[in-house]
């Protein structure tokens, strides 16, 4: 028998759980938290609410929000600097996947020393991480449950992957009441994003079936909810929707990812492209690459997208492919690269970057550069 582990933070989920935050602070010893966050949520007023909610605690705070859409090495070594400087003790990220994986930054390089680039890869955070408190904003990341964290080097034009257990936060405090002022935009981006890592995670090589039971959950939500929500920002669909992103964060936090976002994160890094319109672009390609090595999973995923199964396990999973295909163009995104990137001579280049991506070792097919260009090529 194989030995697993699955790991996960605390989840407090539920409409209006914000307001648990300053005693969650509290508990783990907080006396100055340090709130990192972005201008959008600020306008927003989710920023003034979450201080207000820890004023009420009695507690202390410092405001981080140097924080680009695909977080920068730099910002996270100013943000480290401001942490020390200003005695914080507690670690609280409020956002999207941006400003909760700057948070993990911020928070490894303030108790562990030296530049975030020193973190790239698996298992090399020695020492603890100051406590986590995380809330996102969007139903997508999987940040506020995860083992990962990704960061831009400038320099290198590349997205590092940082995975540790000590990337997991504390506490997940997942309030569905943040996504009422998300644009559709966004719920589409972030609801794809959590799909990707359902599909790549349940295909995995690695994943067993505590993590195989978050990501089927979670492909279930994703499309059963995903146009009601926009159509009518309806309650419950918009709950399915973070519950959703919550499983699947269980799933590739444990399982790992594949082909889909090794090339999400060169093409980010080199780009600066937006995480989420990537994958209505690559998802269906690699599936359809990967169905050689894992017919019977994909014929799985084909018959939750159909709602049905076809004559033949090969038919079900190509007609799962075809259709998601379809609900992407249904839904207005982008599908092909030609739609957000104006140079194709770079991907090359991108694919090499690719193949040293963590997330490429448990694709289920293996891929070389050559391989994963081809991807591209027929997406183009």
């Amino acid at each position: 028998m194989d030995i697993r582990k699955f790991s996960l933070p605390e989840i407090i989920f539920g409409h209006g759980s914000m307001e648990y935050t300053g005693s969650y602070a509290l508990q783990l010893g907080a006396k100055k938290v340090f709130v990192v966050s972005d201008p959008g949520l600020e306008r927003s007023g989710w920023v003034g609410k979450l201080i207000e909610v820890l004023e009420a605690s009695a507690l202390k705070w410092v405001y981080y929000s140097n924080v680009s859409s695909n977080p920068r090495d730099y910002e996270v070594h100013l943000g480290a600097d401001l942490y020390k400087a200003e005695g914080a003790d507690v670690v609280i990220g409020l956002g999207g996947g941006s400003p909760l994986d700057m948070a993990k930054g911020v928070a490894t390089v303030a108790s562990n020393g030296g530049i975030i680039q020193d973190y790239e890869g698996a298992n090399l955070i020695i020492r603890p991480l100051p406590p986590m408190i995380f809330l996102p904003s969007t139903a997508g990341s999987g940040s506020d449950i995860s083992q990962f964290a990704i960061i831009t080097d400038v320099a290198r034009k590349v997205k590092m992957s940082l995975i540790s257990r000590s990337l997991t936060p504390n506490v997940s405090i997942i309030d569905p009441e943040m996504l009422s002022t998300a644009g559709d935009d966004l719920i589409v981006t972030s609801a794809v994003d959590a799909l990707s890592h359902a599909v790549e995670s349940y295909v995995s090589l690695i994943a067993h079936t505590l993590t195989e039971t978050q990501a089927v959950k979670a492909m279930h939500l994703i499309l059963d909810n995903l146009k009601p929500a926009l159509k009518t920002r309806d309650p419950l669909a918009m709950e399915n929707l973070s519950m959703a992103a919550v499983a699947a964060g269980m799933s590739f936090s444990n399982a790992s990812l594949g082909a889909c976002h090794a090339i999400a994160h060169s093409l980010g890094g080199f780009f600066d492209t937006t995480h989420g319109m990537v994958h209505p672009v690559l998802l269906p390609a690699v599936m359809s690459y990967n169905l050689p090595a894992c017919e019977a999973k994909m014929a799985t995923i084909g018959e939750i997208v159909l709602g049905k199964r076809l004559s033949s396990s090969l038919q079900t999973a190509e007609g799962g492919i075809k259709r998601l295909k379809e609900i992407f163009l249904e839904l207005g995104t982008a599908v092909h690269f030609r739609e957000i990137v104006d140079d194709e001579t770079a991907f090359p280049q991108i694919c090499e970057m690719a193949t040293k991506d963590a997330c490429l070792l448990t694709n289920p097919r293996p891929a070389k550069a050559e391989e994963l260009l081809s991807i591209c090529q027929e997406v183009w």
